[in-house]
């Protein structure tokens, strides 16, 4: 009988597809992994900004975890907007009983620029989430955000991943450098080790979605049971194909491409 690995996002939502919960489950699907969701948001947001929110009540938030955990067992799990203390304690009693990777992409502000959640949400982050962390996956301004630190190098991004392990509790902490614009190095710290994940920087602005697409494609090996570091550097080259080869959508920071990795050694449109 054939092994289905299943993999379980709880975050908000993307009418528009690029991002949240939709960008995962798309990713899901691209990586052959059954896909479940849990919605703790809704976002009337499109490529050009974050226009209304509303969350859903805790109740509805468990009833949706109950409705998933008591029929399918996730394979793994992750989490990406997040976005009050109450919705935090909540999921983490959640992640830590279920005893699979749990991958925290601290999603806390839209790439328009618009904030997901407030500074009280983000310290209450940093004690009941990313300790259950088997990986954390914040961009630059997330990972300045999560430490204090001002990043401006690979070597302030070393020190922030550092942090994020040794004194936040997580496994392993990957933060992406997107938002450094001479290089696309990102910088794992796993298992006492630095690793730099290199990819050749593509000029768009098609960038939508990128940290949900990344930590999904992460959390879909993971499900599969491949290692930290074959998940990191699988899910660095399904995002940079995804950025690489861009569909051009919309007004704004459009979304990426989930079936781009299928495209190599064709021409570029």
């Amino acid at each position: 009988m054939m092994t289905i690995h299943t993999a379980l996002t709880i975050a908000g939502t993307d009418p528009t597809g690029g991002a949240g919960i939709q960008a995962d489950l798309k990713t899901f699907q691209e990586r052959e992994v059954f896909g479940m969701s849990v919605i703790t948001s809704v976002l009337a947001q499109n490529t050009t900004g974050v226009k209304k929110i509303e969350h859903m009540s805790l109740e509805l938030i468990e009833a949706q975890l109950q409705a998933v955990i008591t029929d399918i067992s996730p394979s793994a799990v992750k989490t990406g907007m997040i976005a009050t203390p109450a919705m935090m304690e909540l999921l983490a009693d959640y992640v830590k009983d279920l005893n699979v990777p749990y991958i925290c992409d601290p999603v806390m502000i839209a790439k328009s620029g618009d904030p997901l959640m407030d500074e009280h949400s983000r310290q209450s982050m940093q004690r009941t989430l990313i300790p259950h962390a088997t990986i954390v996956t914040p961009n630059i301004p997330e990972a300045q955000d999560l430490t204090g630190l001002t990043i401006q190098s690979i070597a302030d991004m070393e020190r922030a991943a550092k942090m994020i392990v040794t004194e936040f509790g997580a496994k392993a902490a990957v933060v992406k450098a997107g938002y450094l614009h001479e290089h696309s190095t990102d910088v794992l710290y796993a298992n006492n080790q630095i690793t730099h994940l290199h990819a050749q920087r593509t000029n768009t602005i098609h960038l939508h979605g990128t940290g949900c697409t990344f930590s999904a494609a992460i959390t879909a090996e993971l499900a599969k049971g491949y290692s930290l570091e074959q998940a990191v550097s699988t899910g660095k080259s399904f995002i940079s194909d995804a950025i690489s080869y861009t569909l051009e959508l919309g007004k704004g920071n459009g979304p990426t491409n989930h079936w781009g990795y299928r495209l190599k050694g064709l021409p570029k449109s």
